[in-house]
């Protein structure tokens, strides 16, 4: 009963954590891409904004995607040898 409640947790646990590296990586992708089209996209249009405010949601949406999927591969894959 201990090792179910246990596993449970570890569970719960980390989908805890892909979550805050998906947040974590949001921001940062928000960051970089709002810098990076400052830079060098003045001129991009996106749902009605321009330039580096149109990048920021796009840099948002991919650094969740990325921190999302590469955080669950790496916590949920099959652990051999148990």
């Amino acid at each position: 009963m201990i090792k179910i409640v246990f596993r449970v947790l570890a569970l719960i646990l980390r989908a805890v954590a892909v979550l805050l590296i998906g947040v974590v990586s949001a921001i940062i992708g928000f960051i970089v891409i709002v810098n990076l089209g400052f830079m060098y996209a003045p001129g991009f249009t996106y749902n009605g904004w321009q330039g580096y405010e149109a990048t920021g949601p796009i840099g948002f949406l991919l650094g969740a995607l990325i921190g999302l999927i590469g955080s669950g591969v790496l916590l949920f894959r099959r652990q051999t040898g148990e």
